[in-house]
């Protein structure tokens, strides 16, 4: 597993298919399936089926993707966060998503900064999208906090959703 970043209080690591238990209870959040979607993640097999077509084919494909994120102080996994490619946008796009117990408690935020700034680095990127629905209050915040600006919306999987920027002429 490849090391991604260390910030004060985080570990970011790429995913693994050792961590399939953890995707089945995040991707199974109400949070998840309200703000992101339902995966239709619910057993070992559909959660290692998610990991080696998305994270890891990810990893292999652009050299980036989804990683897990845990407390440093005791490895307890927490959320994901990395970036991705989806065909449907210009830009790789910040993504990320956490366990209802660990938000508002600035974890997101530490590990979005982090990853943005490591990604941005290591794959020379001058520019990464966010998208996010509309009412998502928690990480349309989160968006702007860390730099990112508002372009406009788009609809995207047949929701309308808030368009983040973030160049790194900034």
């Amino acid at each position: 597993m490849k090391l991604i970043s260390e910030t004060e209080q985080l570990i970011i690591r790429q995913l693994t298919l050792d961590d399939a238990e953890f995707i089945i209870q995040l991707l199974n959040e109400e949070a998840f399936i309200r703000y992101i979607a339902d995966k239709n993640v619910r057993t070992h097999a559909d959660a290692v089926n998610y990991l080696t077509n998305g994270p890891l084919a990810s990893y292999r494909d652009y050299g980036f993707g989804l990683n897990l994120v845990l407390l440093k102080e005791t490895a307890t996994p927490i959320g994901i966060c990395g970036l991705l490619k989806r065909e449907e946008l210009d830009y790789p796009d910040l993504g990320y998503a956490f366990l209802t117990e660990f938000c508002k408690k600035g974890y997101a935020t530490e590990a979005a900064s982090s990853v943005l700034n490591v990604g941005m680095k290591d794959h020379s990127l001058n520019t990464v999208l966010a998208v996010t629905l509309l009412d998502n209050e928690g990480s349309n915040r989160l968006l702007q906090k860390i730099g990112f600006e508002l372009k406009g919306t788009i609809a995207l999987y047949g929701s309308q959703n808030n368009l983040y920027e973030y160049t790194s002429d900034k």
